[in-house]
């Protein structure tokens, strides 16, 4: 009689124990992991085409990197901005389709409108974090301003545009990639007071998958 209280204490221990266990790393996955938007600015303009063939190659790698729940946003930037995919990370063929049909470059075209691309992106952005994304912004490209200026960034307002989203999304967090040395330093003067080290990723040319992984720490990875 008592190995039958035994066994019977011992079998409801047992399973007390698993339904826990459920519990809890069903509990932790939720709590852990949030979907996030990765808006992409990408520079197709002519003084950034030496340069865009490598920077498709690290939108895919990053691509690659992320969750197939998470969304995708890219933005086309030259003399004018617009969408030219939105979707799952993980629809490379989609993706590297994209890119290649409309980021060529248009002998008609003059300028970069990184003004516009980003006012479009902060927008997404925002709309992201409605739908209970994490939300980041990700510019590849010279970020030199060129052309219309209604359409190029200014430098003094955009402090203000940033710390707008920061307010609404305190996750939001953004990359620049391959501007030149003297543009990343002024991104940092601008932007590193209000998204602080954890929240700004900048890398030249020679940005590494260091640099992608400091990335996916800022969205939460």
């Amino acid at each position: 009689m008592n190995n039958t209280f035994k066994i019977i204490i011992f079998a409801a221990a047992f399973l007390i124990f698993i339904c826990l266990g459920i519990f809890g790393l069903s509990k932790l996955k939720v709590d852990d992991f949030h979907k996030a938007a990765v808006i992409f600015v990408v520079d197709s303009s002519a003084s950034n085409q030496k340069d865009l063939p490598a920077q498709k190659m690290l939108i895919r790698q990053l691509c690659s990197m992320l969750d197939p729940e998470d969304h995708i946003k890219i933005l086309r930037v030259s003399e004018d901005s617009y969408l030219i995919y939105e979707g799952s990370p993980q629809s490379s063929a989609d993706v590297r389709k994209a890119m290649e049909k409309f980021t060529q470059l248009d002998s008609k075209e003059y300028g970069t409108a990184y003004g516009l691309a980003l006012k479009k992106a902060f927008n997404h952005a925002l709309t992201m974090d409605k739908e209970n994304f994490i939300p980041a912004v990700v510019v590849i490209g010279d970020l030199e301003n060129e052309g219309d200026i209604s359409k190029q960034i200014d430098w003094d307002t955009l402090p203000e545009d940033v710390s707008n989203i920061k307010n609404q999304a305190d996750d939001f967090a953004m990359m620049f990639l391959y501007a030149v040395p003297e543009k990343l330093d002024l991104v940092k003067e601008k932007l590193g007071p209000i998204l602080g080290e954890d929240k700004l990723i900048i890398g030249n040319e020679t940005a590494s998958s260091r640099v992608l992984r400091r990335f996916l720490t800022a969205i939460g990875r």
